[in-house]
């Protein structure tokens, strides 16, 4: 079997030898770096499109530095809303609700996500989204069936990574690019 990185590994189980699976980019510069990122915000704005997210008036996407048990126990409660943001301390007061995490839910608003990659976090973005769904599906269906603490964290290790986020986007990447050929443009 091939030799991948343990958090990798985690997310995809064997991989058969000579098989090489992609990882995130390396950059040699700090514009090569910018370039790259500008690219995944392009294809990340396309992607949300895509799946009827719309990024607000605002325009929240950002760069900052495969279910809901990805987010067992790794997302915040924002509960402070106090209207349309127009004050710095706002921000802060979600900082603080998203703390290590990787999402925090914005109670009355909906979601933010964070990723050391645009795909991470877009990948975080697009499956709390549809995990809050799912969610809402199942309790209207009835009393959902919750899974126990010790499976959770286990799923969690495996896809909740960041590597494991950012190689789940690449299919979402792949189909961007070659559905929208002049997203670099």
């Amino acid at each position: 079997m091939s030799t991948l990185p343990p958090a990798l590994a985690a997310a995809v189980g064997p991989v058969p030898e000579g098989v090489t699976l992609p990882l995130p980019p390396t950059f040699d510069s700090v514009e090569e770096e910018r370039r790259y990122r500008k690219g995944q915000l392009a294809a990340g704005f396309r992607i949300f499109g895509r799946f009827g997210f719309s990024e607000g008036v605002a325009e929240h996407i950002t760069v900052r530095d495969p279910d809901a048990c990805a987010f067992f126990e790794d997302h915040g409660i924002y509960d402070d809303y106090r209207g349309v943001v127009n004050e710095l301390d706002e921000g802060d007061r979600v900082a603080k609700a998203l703390g290590d995490h990787k999402a925090v839910i914005l109670q009355n608003h909906g979601l933010l996500t964070v990723g050391h990659s645009v795909a991470e976090a877009v990948w975080w973005f697009v499956t709390m989204e549809r995990s809050c769904q799912a969610q809402l599906l199942a309790m209207a269906a009835g009393t959902p069936r919750l899974i126990d603490r010790e499976t959770a964290l286990i799923t969690r290790d495996q896809v909740g990574t960041q590597l494991a986020g950012w190689f789940q986007a690449r299919p979402l990447w792949a189909q961007i690019t070659a559905s929208d050929p002049d997203l670099f443009d």
